[in-house]
């Protein structure tokens, strides 16, 4: 620990530096490479995105104490009544299995629900069933959609008045839409369901990933400031110190996060089956992961491409190059 103490002290000072910004053509490519199997993976494993019930409505069972007896006699029940149907059922919980189907009329639903019953031997009372609308669902995606695109572009204006300069952010946003996608593509992979409890996770993400963003930026702003008089480095020189200032600060940030997180998504989905746990706890923990990636790969060194080619930054550069 001692010495990872020791690497942060030595990269703020300057005595060690990682050359990030110089090598931005090598971080777009392994995030071009990462967003194309993200965008790809949930098509190619599971016939693309499993929106849960809420998106693409649909009926549900819960049934208490069944969970002890396994998922197949849900499977076997609900296939006698509705042959050729695609069923998804999972165990939610320690004792109960949630069983969703197609939106179903309220007869076939109310034989769904007592062939349920008598498949795992309880009483019709310990299946409830439900069901979701397809434009509830519908209205549901919208209001996310809509949601995501609000908080994108009010985090664009406050950015930009924050930090005076529209290009930090463009990077900002150009990060959290690398965020987004990855995540999604990640999570799409596994094969779980989309739900509001994972459209949550996602937001999260995306307002950590600004954060930590923020941060890196507020020293870039530090570390630039009239460095256009400067005849000893450049701007991107300087934007790359400030990044080597702050990445022990954001691998510590991140580590503290995502601890919890991990312990969440094994303990709550993986011991208690907990599948809203599962959800968010699995969005975020991806997220946090690839928004400090973003941050310091991603946000700093594109930021830096964007102004090295203003012009007093450009002829800032040749003074220094002379210099030398």
């Amino acid at each position: 620990m001692s010495k990872f103490s020791d690497l942060g002290t030595a990269l703020h000072s300057g005595e060690k530096s990682f050359n990030i910004v110089g090598q931005s053509k090598i971080w777009y490519a392994i995030s071009a490479v990462v967003l194309v199997v993200s965008a790809v993976l949930p098509f190619t494993l599971h016939n693309g995105f499993n929106f849960g019930i809420e998106f693409r409505g649909g009926s549900e069972f819960t049934i208490t104490g069944g969970a002890t007896k396994g998922a197949d006699l849900a499977r076997t029940a609900v296939a006698a009544d509705l042959p050729n149907v695609e069923v998804s059922v999972s165990t939610v919980g320690t004792d109960s299995v949630l069983v969703q189907t197609p939106q179903l009329s309220d007869t076939k639903s109310e034989l769904v629900r007592k062939d349920l019953a008598s498949a795992y031997g309880v009483d019709s009372s310990a299946v409830s069933s439900s069901f979701i609308g397809a434009s509830w669902g519908s209205d549901v995606t919208g209001k996310a959609i809509n949601g995501l695109l609000w908080f994108l572009g009010l985090a664009a204006i406050l950015m930009a008045l924050y930090f005076r300069t529209i290009k930090m952010s463009i990077a900002a946003m150009a990060a959290l839409l690398h965020d987004l996608l990855i995540t999604a593509g990640i999570y799409g992979s596994f094969g779980f369901e989309v739900t509001p409890a994972a459209v949550i996770g996602f937001l999260t993400i995306l307002g950590y990933s600004l954060y930590d963003t923020v941060v890196v930026f507020d020293k870039v702003r530090e570390t630039t400031f009239e460095v256009e008089h400067s005849t000893t480095a450049t701007f991107a020189e300087r934007v790359n110190l400030a990044v080597n200032q702050t990445l022990v600060r954001s691998i510590n940030t991140t580590i503290v996060a995502v601890l919890p997180v991990a312990s969440i998504l094994f303990i709550g989905a993986y011991i208690f089956g907990a599948g809203t746990l599962r959800d968010i706890s699995l969005a975020l923990f991806i997220g946090m992961l690839v928004g400090t990636y973003s941050t310091n790969f991603i946000a700093a060194p594109f930021y830096a491409q964007l102004r090295s080619g203003e012009s007093k930054y450009r002829k800032a550069a040749e003074k220094v190059a002379a210099s030398r």
